[in-house]
């Protein structure tokens, strides 16, 4: 083996050692159930097939090579015709037709179900399968049976409780022995959070199964192709001839195909498991792979695209409800915030010191809200604690560490002897660490400690024996034994979650916006100290202006340079922001408001750019009053809200798309006439996108909402898609019947 394929090694030829770079989507052959054929996309003549063609098509494969697709008889050339004037083939896209091979009397027309897709290097690719049995069991009840499932997944509160729900209806809907659902956490590692299964199987629910035993480039195939069937794990690969395209000389990229052969070494983890048959969707969030929905089935199993079409509609509900859940926290940390910034502007006003709203009550102000066991403040000089925390002299340690590292507002971890050994002693009040930048150039930080969480975690087999090594070195084989095996964990903590994440930057917005005034105060108030504390604002990560009592400008930070994309060399005068603003009345009128009225001013001006759309921003600026009525000048601080714009424009965007589909025909163009079956199916994913769309935009102003809409659009609009293909293959079977 050569250095490059040891590299990366060729399917088939990975052991666990390397199994990570196994070229698992340049398979070369198929599961035996279906064919595939490979089309010249100009000319549809075959270029490539499987060898397995004569028990499916009645033509073995080296009399189909060279020849035009139509030489299968029956509808599939005219309907390969009408699929592909569409245009519309990157992503696998499904037909139903007949084959009726030219010269065989003795064969009868066969109906096939297929599957198309445009592979850009090597042409058209389709497979088909025979119609199976299993249909008539979806013909009816399914639309209404689904319709319903989504109802209950749109009214789950959490998602233990949307889980338990998804596996249970999956179970029903399928019949595999075993349905789970199963969540990935940050490090990889995956956990059976909910599970339906024959009463006679031991339960697998809670147990983990470590990060390696799905590789890398599988979680990548997971995210292109959402459902995964296997029907027999002791089948026979058929190899696809001639493995090279003629054209090309490359393997075929089988990424999107559903008949794909699976790694010889993923075949023997499901062997030593005792699982001979698997449907598996994805369950994507922001892009990302949650978890899967796996079915496991004890002996051979096959599934009926319909079924097939519904798990992976379903999967595309489910995430979109994951979504909405864990976007909850958003929300919440949201409200929280509103209410730390009321406190602040109290403690501020009655005893002249904000850090009285965090410390007064730490309880309540700083832990509770974390689930944090301390917390600690760096500011000016001082450090103030709450709960149980590290020392002083470690408390500046970490704070001068946090200020070494490459710039990052936000630092977060569950694990800080792992990322830095030299604070190994901390395990017991800081082995989690949450900290937020108030200044680096002061060395500044707001910081919450989580404890050393000792706990004992169920895996499905010792995960450290994952090699079986045989007589020859070589035989290297997943490991064989699944029986529960725990493990007592130390040096981790509670992970953080979304939510303490998002609160833990609001805060920290919060607090910026507060310290950068008390300094803006102090550097106008008393000029000898103004180099060192206007060094200060001119580092902060938020766009802000500062002017003395006249209007004369004298700071423009890098952050406000950035924001307008270009530097203001001419910004003298508070006036000259006139020269910058899209609405010169209103930027008038604001400056008029804090200099002849001496009144504070919040509201959302827009600022211009050469050649690029205006900027809009939230602004607050206020004048700074002296001892004796007199002004002692002007701060003025923006947030940039072209994120926030763009999510609000794809709500509404998508919004109106939900209602028009209501009124008219559903997203990705179904058909007008519709059984009431499927027009409550289609509601009922409109309802459940509606409900998402509640919950992660409203109240919520994290600039991440965006692309969470953008991801619930596309998911939306996927699961309308395969409503309509589920519709079309029901509608085309009641015809022929």
């Amino acid at each position: 083996m050569t250095e490059a394929t040891a590299a990366h090694p060729p399917f088939g030829a990975a052991d666990l050692s390397n199994c990570e770079r196994e070229l698992i989507h340049l398979a070369g052959s198929v599961q035996p159930h279906g064919v595939l054929l490979v089309l010249r996309d100009h000319d549809l003549v075959i270029i490539q097939a499987s060898v397995n063609t004569e028990s499916l098509l009645g033509m073995p494969h080296a009399a189909l090579l060279g020849k035009p697709v139509g030489i299968l008889g029956g509808n599939v050339a005219e309907q390969l015709g009408e699929l592909l004037r569409s245009g519309l083939l990157m992503l696998p896209t499904p037909l139903q037709c007949t084959v009726a091979p030219e010269d065989r009397d003795d064969i009868a027309q066969r109906e096939l179900h297929g599957m198309l897709h445009r592979q850009p290097r090597s042409g058209i690719v389709l497979e088909l399968e025979p119609v199976g049995d299993e249909r008539s069991v979806t013909e009816g009840a399914l639309p209404k049976a689904l319709a319903s499932t989504i109802g209950r997944v749109t009214s789950a509160s959490n998602v233990a409780e949307l889980s338990d729900e998804v596996v249970r209806y999956v179970r029903e809907l399928t019949g595999y022995d075993r349905v789970m659902i199963y969540r990935f956490d940050p490090d990889g590692h995956g956990e059976v959070i909910a599970e339906a299964r024959d009463e006679k199987l031991d339960p697998l629910l809670g147990q983990h199964y470590p990060a390696s035993d799905i590789p890398q480039r599988a979680r990548d195939l997971y995210l292109r192709t959402r459902v995964r069937v296997l029907t027999d794990v002791h089948y026979e690969p058929q190899a696809i001839a001639p493995r090279h395209a003629p054209h090309s000389g490359e393997e075929l990229d089988m990424s999107m195909c559903f008949l794909r052969s699976m790694s010889p070494l993923h075949l023997q983890y499901l062997e030593n498991m005792g699982v001979t048959a698997t449907l598996v969707t994805s369950l994507v969030r922001e892009g990302k792979l949650w978890g899967l929905i796996a079915c496991h089935h004890y002996s051979p199993k096959s599934v009926a695209y319909e079924m097939r079409a519904a798990c992976e509609l379903l999967s595309e509900v489910v995430s979109t409800r994951i979504s909405a859940l864990e976007n909850r926290a958003q929300i919440e940390a949201e409200l929280f915030v509103r209410e730390l910034e009321n406190a602040l502007v109290v403690a501020t006003t009655t005893s002249g010191d904000w850090r009285d709203a965090l410390f007064d009550d730490p309880e309540l102000q700083l832990l509770e809200p974390f689930g944090a066991s301390g917390a600690a403040l760096i500011y000016d000089g001082e450090v103030l604690t709450a709960g149980t925390t590290p020392s002083l002299q470690e408390l500046r340690a970490l704070a001068a560490w946090l200020a070494e590292r490459d710039r990052e507002l936000l630092f977060q971890t569950s694990q800080l002897p792992a990322v830095n050994e030299k604070f190994a002693s901390l395990s017991t009040t800081a082995t989690g660490v949450l900290a937020v930048e108030m200044s680096r150039r002061e060395g500044e930080y707001l910081m919450w400690f989580r404890p050393e969480q000792i706990h004992t975690v169920t895996w499905a087999g010792n995960p450290q024996k994952a090699i079986v090594v045989g007589n020859d070195p070589r035989d290297l084989s997943p490991r064989r034994s699944f029986a529960a095996w725990s493990e007592l964990v130390r040096g981790i903590a509670k992970p953080w979650s979304a939510g303490d994440v998002a609160t833990a930057s609001a805060v920290r917005a919060s607090l910026v916006d507060v310290i950068l005034q008390t300094r803006a105060l102090r550097a106008l108030i008393a000029e000898r100290q103004a180099t060192t504390t206007l060094g200060v604002i001119e580092s902060a990560a938020e766009p802000m202006i500062l002017a003395d009592g006249q209007g004369d400008v004298l700071i423009v930070n890098d952050a406000f340079h950035r924001l307008l994309e270009r530097p203001l060399s001419r910004l003298q005068r508070l006036d000259d922001l006139l020269a910058l603003s899209s609405d010169t009345a209103k930027m008038r009128e604001v400056l008029h408001r804090v200099n002849a009225e001496c009144q504070p001013w919040r509201g959302e001006l827009r600022f211009t750019r050469v050649g690029a759309a205006d900027i809009p921003v939230a602004a607050r600026v206020d004048p700074v009053p002296g001892l004796h009525g007199d002004v002692l000048g002007y701060i003025l601080i923006f947030t940039d809200l072209r994120e926030h714009r763009e999510a609000s424009e794809i709500r509404a965007r998508l919004e109106r798309a939900i209602a028009e589909s209501h009124r008219a025909a559903p997203l990705g163009g179904v058909a007008a006439v519709m059984s009431q079956d499927f027009e409550k199916l289609l509601s009922a994913i409109l309802a459940n996108a509606s409900a998402a769309v509640m919950q992660i935009a409203d109240g919520s102003t994290e600039v991440h909402a965006g692309d969470l809409l953008r991801e619930l659009e596309s998911a939306t609009r996927r699961a309308a898609d395969l409503t309509a293909q589920i519709l079309s293959t029901v509608s085309r079977t009641e015809r022929s019947s």
